[in-house]
Formats: structure tokens, C-alpha cells, sequence
């Protein structure tokens, strides 16, 4: 056999093989590409250059016909005959070469041409060439035609820092490849070849000469018509390299940190996009007046929780960090978290709807919030608290409903920078003691809505993972998990009456009549600002759609005026103009309970209660009975209060009182003059009331405070006062048993307490004994 006859020319055969087989490397570019992100119809949002500083796409899945017709003409007639090298055009190469002395003409094929790119930094020398022709035939093997045109158009150097046909479309024409005239794909077709001639105001006649011979070429060959040749060769060059597009700029550089290099559709709509930019600029001119530079915006969809529109910042300069990224910046909470507490009161009965919780002078364990307007109401129904943005009320509930259980549902939110036990927040982490960022609470809002959503669509049941990441990707789909029969984490009942809540939140000024206009819809919003106005929050939803916008600095300097309803909620409510309208959600009837609730305690009505029909959550049946209306008896007129001491049974009426406790209806009174106290005891009847005496302030029965000086030097007294049911009782005071002075009326009293603690007493004439311990210091 021939084998056994030449061993070593058969190993040297095999071995050459191999080595053949071998020679080419089985990634032929290893170069960096830019991140590519197109918007949901695949136009280009943005990109970012190479790290080799090179604007190089990523490789090409095809190339255009107009521009394939092109390169094949002018760089290779015969590409698709050769296998890799063309005898013919290197003997005329060679030829040419030698009688000139210097390298005239070249007569690689593309394929060649593709092995060359692959090869960088090479010396041009035979050898080189040798090498080159084998690792072309080497090429044909491994790929089709199509694909080794694809590596050209990506690979080739299109001038200055262009690299691939894509990037030179954009930079020269800010047009897609498949976009590109005759005129344009014949110019970008001759660069290659010449990649200095594209510089802006050099060379023109000589690439208009250049490309005009190409499209002659393709004329004669009948590839176009004389129309088409007549008005292609018309056209001007390209007069100067364009920007690419920046439509979102903060968005690409996230996508880069998960994506680099690679190309990406996403799903950011990009009309929307552009005209959020619009509205996020038109604001941005107005906030800057009050040395306000800095915002976010983030539109989501509800149904298929996918970014529609993404704004990380302002268009801003350097000097006011215009490129920091505020949607997923942490920022103080604010007041943003407050619907979460409300929902999770009524899912688990701590609290129904309209329940009256207690608005007055609070400090626990040191900690003394304050309303935004400094005031008290005494008694504020819970959904009044919710949309006016109490605070008072809100700790007080946070204490009720408990800051461990609390925390651990927001962990159950997965809110990323919320990672700190219950105790490192305390009970301010109801008013911005925590950080989130833009994402993760428009994600959360999202989640409320999926949930009522999907309720009915489930047929009254959940998915187990409602609150997951919102996706940013146009051709994947998000995950909920699988449908389970009870909620893991909010039930629908809860979800849309917090959501049916929050659209009563008075709207800015701008918008105060949206109730009367047919074209406006419900949007369940929530505002927030931090400590110190450094940061505004607006976040709204409806059925189909959630916008968040922050304001603020990227510095943390806070601002006067800078508040979530004046300076966050006007972009909120432009962006929801722009949205198409959205009906509201269907109430979860099945997820609810429908009782008799207490018209002015909100809480489950007794028969001596004036009471109307709502719906609670399923839980909100066990909540609590009103504690607020009693019974009692009053004389034929009205008038006073009596018992069989003083009044005939026959002459007794029995009627139901709304009470307060003394402190409550003290600051209620003040808030709501149809408040009537009880009528006065009629005098002959003989009875002791207790609780009528409370302190307003100081309001704990330990507290520590400070005597101020005024601008003489002269120390100020501290006023003590408080709050009696009748007003016609007498109160005795005493500081440290010593008796101090008599008030009617009105009980209020200026004392100067020297340093140390002290221990204030008062009593009233019908016995009633209240004490007070406070420490000067």
C-alpha cells in the first residue's frame, strides 16, 4: 500500500494537516466592541466606545444588499468563485509590483482581506501574503461566503476611529447599514481601501472620483439602472463625522456594566423616551432657578414589567454631576414607604380604612417626630394620614404594628439598599431614615398594581414572585413565578384599597380640577421629602402603567421649596399626560369583606354608633370595635348630664356621644368645631369622672428640657399646659408638693424651675390627680 510504502511523507502529510487544520485560531477577532443598545424597534439609543478606544459594533448578523453589491465590486468581482485566493488577480499583482518597484496593487481577496484585519500590526511582506492565502482557504472551510462577508463589514476601518460598517453608517450618514443609499454604501464601500480620505473638508474629489467609479461599475454591470446611477452619482459626500444618538445616555452606561460589549434591544419605547427628555429638560430649566440640578424619571409597565422610558439625570453639566445616575441612586426614603405600613395595618386587621389614629405631641424613647406643618389634629382618619403625609400618625402605627414585622416585609420587597436591622433604622425609617433608589420603589409600586391585577386574571389567585426586578430587555419575559392560592406578601384587598387611597392625595395647584375633567384618569401617588428638602419623590401608578421622579441634587444639597409635591409630582403627572390612558383597576370584590363601620371613628361600628357600609380586607372583620362612642344620659332639654342622683328616670334621655380623650379632643377641637364636647354635669348630681385631665405639654411623663435665655441674658419660663374635659373645673398646681397657683379656663402655666429634676403635680376639684417628671438641665 502507499502508506506502508512512504511512512514519512504520510506523516508529514498528516502533520501538515493537523497544522493546517490548527492555523486558524478559533476566535478570529478578539478585539473589544462597543455596548450597543437599541430601543424596542431596534433604533439606537446609544452606545459606548471600545476600551481600546476604537468605535467598533459589535460583529454584524448580515449585511445589506445594496452595500454587499458594493464591496464585491469594487474589492472582489470574483468573491463568490474563488476559494479564499485569486490566482489571476495575484499574478497581475505580482506583476505590476515588480515592474514598479513598490506595491502598487495588492489583489487579496475579501477573504484575505478578513485573515489581514485578523491579523493587526502585521508587516506587509510575501511571507505575510503566503500566510495570509493559506489562512484564507482555511476560512472558506470553516465559513459560508455570507458570514466572511459579515466579518469584513465588521472589521474593516471606515477612518479615524470607525471600525465596522454599522459605526461608519451612524458616524457619516446617522443612518442604519440597511438604510443607506447606493451613493452612501458605494462611498462607505471605497474607505476601506483609503480610510484617510474620509477627514471632513480633505480629499473630497478624490473620494467622489473614487466612489463615482464604483457606481459606474455597478452600473455596467447592470446591478443598478441609469436612474439610479444618474442620481446616485448627485449626491454629496458626507461633509462632517456625526454624534450618535444619546437619547439615554445613564441607561446605556447601566446596561454596560451587565452587557459590555455586547449589543442589546431593549424595551424602552422610543417616542416615549424622547418626550419624557423633552419634559425632564423643560423641568429641569424651571428647578435650576432654585439651585435645583439634579432628577430621575422611570416609566414601567405594569402588565409586562418591562422600562418604557429611562431618565438617570437632568442635562446637566460636570461641575453638577450630570453623570450620576439617580434611578438607582440611594436616596432618602422620605414619606414613600408610608402606603407599605397602611397596607400591611389593614392586612393584617391592625387598622381599617378610615380608623381614627391618634395626631398629638409624641416622643418615644427620646425620638420626637413632627409634622411637616408643625401642627396636631388630635384624631386623623388613617386614609386622611396616608394622603396628607402625617408623620405623627405614621410612627404611632409603626409602633402599633411593629418595627421588626415591618422591616421584615420590606426585606420581602427585595429594596436593595434596605439592609440594616430594624433597629439600626428605629422608628424614623417611616420617614426617611432608610435609603432606596428610584428603581426599587417604582418596583414596588409595580408590584401593587400586579397584584390587584393579576387577582382577577388568576381568577382570586397570586403569583408567588409579584415584586421581581423589573426587566429592561425587549425580547425576554419576566418571570412571576408560579400561581398559588394565598399571597406571600400583600393580598389584593389591601393592595387596591391602598392604591383606591392614594388617589385622593391632592394633586400641585396646576391640577387641582382634575376630578372634573373627563380626559383625566386615577393615578394612585405618594410624594416624599426628605429631612432637610434634599430630596422630592413623586410615584404614581395605574393599571397599566408606574412613573417614579426624583429631584433633587446628586450632592445631597437640600433646598428651600424643594418638596415631593411641588417639585417632583408636576414631571410626574407630565409624564402620565404623554402615557396613554389607563382605566382603573377592578376592585377585588372577592378579597374583601363588607361591614358596618363607625361614620366618624372608622372602626367597626357598635349599635350606638351612626355607622355606613365598606369594605375591608378579609382580616379588617376582626378589627377593632369603636371606643369612641358612649352612652349617656342627659336631662329633656339636653342641656346636662344627670343620673338618677339628681333627674327622674322618666325625665332621662339616653344619647350617643362622640368622646375623645382629653388630649385628642383638645388638638380635634381645633381642627373640627362641629366637635361638642359633652354637656356639662347638672349641678346636684353626684359623680367623679375619670381620665378628663391630660398634659399637653410636656406630653411624657418623663422629659428632659433646657431653659432658654432671651436676648438680655433674662432666663425664659417653661409654659405647662393642659387639657380638662369641663371646662369649668378648677386646677391646683404644685411644683415639688409646693403649691404654685390655681388656673379656670384656660390651664396654662409659666414656671422657671432651677437646674435638676423636679416633679410637677395637678389636681382638679372634683379629685382627679395628674403627675409630670421632668429634668432640667
Amino acid at each position: 500500500m502507499f502508506f506502508k510504502r512512504h511512512k514519512k511523507k504520510t506523516i508529514v502529510f498528516f502533520i501538515l494537516l493537523i497544522a493546517y487544520y490548527f492555523s486558524l485560531p478559533k476566535e478570529l477577532f478578539k478585539n473589544p466592541t462597543s455596548t450597543v443598545v437599541t430601543s424596542s424597534n431596534n433604533e439606537l439609543l446609544g452606545a459606548t466606545i471600545a476600551s481600546d478606544g476604537q468605535w467598533r459594533f459589535p460583529e454584524l448578523d448580515s449585511v445589506p444588499t445594496k452595500f454587499k453589491h458594493c464591496i464585491i465590486q469594487f474589492e472582489d468581482a470574483h468573491f463568490y468563485k474563488h476559494f479564499g485566493f485569486n490566482p489571476v488577480s495575484i499574478v497581475k499583482a505580482l506583476g505590476q509590483n515588480l515592474k514598479a518597484k513598490r506595491v502598487v496593487r495588492g489583489g487579496s481577496t475579501l477573504t484575505q482581506q478578513v485573515i489581514r484585519l485578523s491579523r493587526k500590526n502585521q508587516q506587509r511582506s510575501y511571507i505575510e501574503k503566503l500566510k495570509e492565502l493559506i489562512l484564507a482557504t482555511r476560512l472558506e472551510f470553516r465559513y459560508s461566503k455570507e458570514r466572511i462577508l459579515e466579518l469584513y463589514a465588521s472589521h474593516a476601518p471606515f477612518g479615524g476611529n470607525v471600525v465596522g460598517l454599522e459605526m461608519a453608517a451612524w458616524r457619516y450618514y446617522r443612518l442604519q447599514p440597511h438604510q443607506l443609499s447606493w451613493a452612501e454604501s458605494a462611498t462607505l464601500a471605497v474607505l476601506p481601501n483609503a480610510p484617510s480620505l474620509i477627514y471632513p473638508g480633505k480629499n473630497q474629489i478624490r473620494l467622489k472620483n473614487k466612489r463615482n467609479r464604483l457606481l459606474k461599475k455597478l452600473y455596467t454591470s447592470k446591478v443598478i439602472d441609469s436612474l439610479t446611477y444618474s442620481l446616485a452619482i448627485e449626491e454629496e459626500l458626507p461633509q462632517r463625522p456625526h454624534q450618535l444618538p444619546n437619547i439615554a445616555p445613564h441607561f446605556v452606561q447601566e446596561i454596560k456594566k451587565e452587557h459590555n460589549g455586547q449589543r442589546l434591544q431593549s424595551s424602552i419605547d422610543i417616542n416615549l423616551q424622547q418626550q419624557v427628555n423633552n419634559l425632564a429638560k423643560l423641568h429641569y430649566e424651571q428647578m435650576k432657578q432654585n439651585e435645583v440640578y439634579n432628577l430621575a424619571v422611570l416609566v414601567l409597565d405594569v402588565t409586562t414589567r418591562k422600562v418604557k422610558a429611562y431618565v438617570g439625570n437632568a442635562p446637566t453639566d460636570k461641575k453638577h454631576q450630570k453623570d450620576v445616575n439617580n434611578v438607582v441612586s440611594p436616596r432618602s426614603t422620605g414619606s414613600t414607604l408610608k402606603p407599605f405600613l397602611y397596607a400591611h395595618m389593614l392586612q393584617s386587621g391592625d387598622l381599617l380604612p378610615s380608623q381614627l389614629v391618634k395626631d398629638i405631641p409624641t416622643e418615644i424613647s427620646g425620638y420626637t417626630p413632627k409634622n411637616f406643618d408643625l401642627s396636631f389634629d388630635g384624631a386623623v382618619p388613617a386614609d386622611k394620614a396616608l394622603t396628607r403625609s402625617l408623620n405623627i400618625p405614621a410612627v404611632r402605627m409603626l409602633q402599633e404594628y411593629g418595627l421588626e414585622k415591618f422591616r421584615d416585609h420590606l426585606k420581602e420587597y427585595d429594596i436593595t439598599h434596605i439592609n440594616k436591622s430594624a433597629d439600626y433604622y428605629g422608628l424614623s425609617l417611616i420617614l426617611g431614615g432608610a435609603e432606596a433608589s428610584l428603581w426599587d420603589l417604582c418596583k414596588v409600586f409595580a408590584g401593587y398594581a400586579g397584584a390587584v391585577n393579576h387577582f382577577e386574571e388568576l381568577k382570586h389567585n397570586y403569583y408567588s414572585n409579584e415584586f421581581l426586578n423589573p426587566s429592561y430587555q425587549s425580547n425576554t419575559d419576566v418571570d412571576f413565578g408560579n400561581i398559588i392560592k394565598n399571597q406571600n406578601v400583600i393580598d389584593a384587598g389591601s393592595a387596591y384599597i391602598t392604591l383606591e387611597t392614594l388617589t385622593n392625595v391632592n394633586r400641585p395647584l396646576s391640577d387641582q380640577a382634575w376630578k372634573y375633567y373627563d380626559s383625566s384618569q386615577k393615578i394612585a401617588w405618594k410624594t416624599g421629602t426628605s429631612f432637610g428638602n434634599k430630596d422630592a419623590w413623586a410615584i404614581g401608578t395605574t393599571s397599566k402603567y408606574v412613573v417614579g421622579v426624583w429631584v433633587g441634587n446628586s450632592d445631597g444639597e437640600g433646598r428651600p421649596d424643594l418638596t415631593g409635591v411641588g417639585s417632583a409630582a408636576p414631571l410626574m403627572f407630565s409624564v402620565f399626560d404623554v402615557l396613554p390612558k389607563a382605566t382603573w383597576f377592578l376592585e377585588p370584590f372577592e378579597d374583601l369583606e363588607e361591614v358596618q363601620i363607625c361614620k366618624q371613628s372608622g372602626c367597626i361600628a357598635l349599635p350606638i354608633c351612626p355607622s355606613v357600609k365598606k369594605r375591608v380586607s378579609k382580616n379588617g372583620v376582626r378589627g377593632t370595635s369603636c371606643v369612641y362612642h358612649r352612652e349617656v344620659l342627659l336631662d329633656r332639654s339636653e342641656s346636662f348630664r344627670v343620673n338618677s342622683d339628681c333627674e327622674s328616670i322618666n325625665n332621662m334621655i339616653t344619647k350617643s356621644w362622640f368622646v375623645l380623650p382629653p388630649l385628642m379632643g383638645y388638638y380635634y377641637k381645633q381642627k373640627n368645631p362641629e366637635y361638642r364636647k359633652l354637656p356639662d354635669i347638672k349641678v346636684g348630681c353626684s359623680t367623679i369622672e375619670k381620665n378628663t385631665i391630660d398634659f399637653v405639654y410636656p406630653t411624657t411623663i418623663q422629659s428632659k428640657m433646657s431653659l432658654t435665655k432671651d436676648s438680655n441674658g433674662v432666663v425664659n419660663p417653661v409654659l405647662i399646659k393642659l387639657t380638662h374635659s369641663n371646662p369649668e373645673a378648677k386646677v391646683y398646681w404644685y411644683l415639688d408638693d409646693v403649691f404654685i397657683k390655681v388656673t379656670e379656663d384656660y390651664h396654662e402655666l409659666p414656671i422657671k424651675p432651677s437646674k435638676g429634676k423636679h416633679t410637677i403635680t395637678v389636681i382638679d376639684n372634683a379629685g382627679n390627680q395628674v403627675k409630670r417628671f421632668i429634668e432640667i438641665y
